[in-house]
């Protein structure tokens, strides 16, 4: 008589739970919790907009309480950016008409500067907020979201359109819903370009910290207490040591950040890469294996669980099918000719009321000497690309490809990224003072520290996608570091390079408004550019020269995107999609 061999349940495989991890989370939990009701009390206070700002204190004692403040704001910001980017990027990517559309407005918002958002929704949104700061809080929190927002759909966007053919052929099979085709699909096969590009557009809003909380628009200048507004302060007074105080309190907050909300995020998002062979060294995270001891998963689980798969049903069955009803092919060209024409209408009635407002302003000349600017501003642009592809791109791929190197270059790469380049611009114009040097050649360097780490992260996160199986099959072949480069590495990171590459220009464009002009102790430096002048424009409140530098400054990102960039993304979809 045989015996059935019993095996052990899933239960049993699991990590064993622990008292102690329980305890931890839970304190850390109502630590949380009561940091963000204590910050948020000062989220709305009395507020005249007639009244000038109180200063901002450089006491250091106030930095801790200054830092919650802005990493508050910062993840506020986060939310409402990820919201946008299921949104904006599913719509574009699934529907055939809004995507004509959706991606030149895309184009078009990366392009406007902040201080361009800034100028117009300081005003609104206190109008909105009578007597209150939450106004200014929300201008503030709006003008991070700016910066954050566009890379993180961009990338979001590539991930949809180059899904595998198979897993699309897979939910079509299987008529998933939109919601379950979501939530089962674009969202697993997402998840790794999501998590990086989500922790550069992070660092991204923390260099933007400064402009969104000391705010100078239409000679006003409103400050919101922060870590960026305390460093503007601290230049201002030209306080060089509490600059540095408040660069390492920067410092601890980042790596704080990275430990606690990044490396578990990117660790987790590894079991939803589509791989054959399982990679040599996955990434962990100490605060992961915390969680996952703990049985607050489970806890959560079990109270979240209910609600969920009513829901998920719900969504399947009501009125969100992936297929909509057949169309026969005169009714969509009807469509598409009433779609164009109203598109068209749009946009002819769009630029003569751009034209006639310059003409009856400041005229066309200074139309003309913007764009003469934009194409100083431009060539520091390419050469900014230029010199980053060739430093970050073998280094990316380097980290990408070595599990024990991620291990200790990722959290010194997500510092770096993260780190806010222009806290060190009160240092650099201090050097630059000194030295006599010209701001014209180091404009560039300032402009690079900002933006250069989206072609390295977006060139890691594609590095660490390439499969392991074609490697292991590039290495059974004995490829020469030649043919290893042309045939498999460059062609497999191209479409993250191409996501990185954009993002950077757009990122380099904005930069340009804090790095064309910059104020030390009373020493201002500026270099001949387009974002000189958008930044001068801005502080005096001279809209109409407003409106000109940022329809300028739009012309020349969607004109290269146009021209160069999508053309680039449409060969990385045809040729070298995975």
């Amino acid at each position: 008589m045989t015996t059935a061999r019993s095996y052990p349940s899933r239960g049993a495989l699991e990590r064993p739970r622990s008292r102690l991890a329980d305890v931890a989370v839970f304190a850390g939990a109502a630590v949380l919790i009561w940091i963000i009701v204590h910050i948020s009390q000062g989220l709305n206070v009395p507020f005249d907009k007639n009244v000038q700002s109180p200063p901002v204190s450089t006491n250091p004692s106030e930095l801790p309480y200054y830092a919650a403040r802005s990493l508050l704001r910062m993840f506020i910001a986060l939310i409402f950016s990820t919201l946008f980017t299921f949104v904006f990027a599913i719509a574009a990517a699934r529907l055939r008409r809004a995507r004509l559309v959706m991606l030149p407005i895309l184009d078009i918002l990366q392009s406007v500067p902040i201080l361009g958002f800034l100028s117009v929704t300081v005003t609104a949104f206190i109008a909105l907020f009578p007597g209150s700061s939450l106004g200014l809080e929300c201008a503030s929190i709006f003008a991070i979201f700016t910066s954050q927002a566009w890379n993180m759909t961009f990338a979001f966007y590539h991930s949809l359109v180059s899904q595998p053919r198979d897993l699309d052929e897979a939910a079509r099979n299987l008529r998933l819903s939109r919601w379950q085709r979501f939530w089962r699909v674009d969202l697993p096969s997402g998840m790794v370009p999501l998590m990086w590009n989500a922790m550069m557009s992070f660092g991204g809003g923390w260099f933007f910290l400064t402009a969104s909380e000391a705010i100078s628009v239409n000679n006003h200048s409103y400050t919101l207490p922060g870590i960026g507004s305390y460093v503007a302060a601290a230049t201002e007074q030209g306080a060089t040591g509490k600059v540095l105080i408040a660069i390492g309190v920067m410092i601890m907050l980042v790596i704080g950040v990275n430990i606690l909300f990044w490396r578990p995020l990117t660790a987790f998002a590894e079991r939803f890469r589509f791989e054959e062979s399982e990679a040599a060294e996955a990434p962990r995270s100490i605060t992961l294996d915390l969680l996952r001891r703990s049985q607050v998963s489970d806890l959560l689980g079990r109270i979240i669980g209910p609600i969920v798969y009513p829901l998920d049903r719900a969504m399947a069955v009501f009125g969100l099918a992936e297929y909509p009803l057949l169309v026969t092919s005169g009714r969509r060209r009807a469509g598409d000719v009433v779609f164009s024409t109203v598109m068209l209408a749009l946009v002819v009635w769009g630029c003569y009321e751009i034209v006639t407002y310059i003409q009856h302003s400041c005229g066309f000349g200074e139309v003309a000497h913007a764009f003469g600017l934009g194409a100083l501003t431009l060539i520091r642009v390419i050469v900014l690309l230029i010199l980053c592809s060739a430093i970050w791109v073998p280094i990316g791929v380097w980290i990408g490809l070595n599990p024990r190197v991620s291990r200790f270059a990722q959290p010194v790469v997500q510092v770096l990224a993260s780190f806010p380049a222009n806290f060190l611009f009160p240092l650099v114009t201090a050097v630059l003072v000194a030295t006599g040097a010209s701001l014209n050649w180091a404009g560039t360097l300032l402009m690079a520290l900002g933006s250069q780490w989206y072609i390295l992260f977006n060139v890691i996160a594609g590095a660490t996608a390439v499969p392991n199986d074609l490697r292991e099959a590039a290495a059974n072949l004995r490829l020469t570091r030649g043919l290893w480069w042309r045939r498999l590495i460059l062609p497999a990171i191209f479409p993250s390079y191409v996501t990185g590459a954009i993002t950077a220009a757009g990122g380099a464009w904005n930069a340009a408004i804090v790095a064309e002009i910059v104020t030390y102790h009373g020493h201002t430096l500026m270099a001949a550019g387009l974002g000189s002048y958008i930044a001068q424009a801005t502080g005096s409140g001279d809209w109409p020269r407003i409106w000109v530098g940022v329809v300028v400054m739009a012309v020349y990102v969607v004109g290269i995107n146009r021209l160069f960039w999508r053309r680039l993304y449409a060969l990385a979809e045809r040729r070298y999609s995975l």
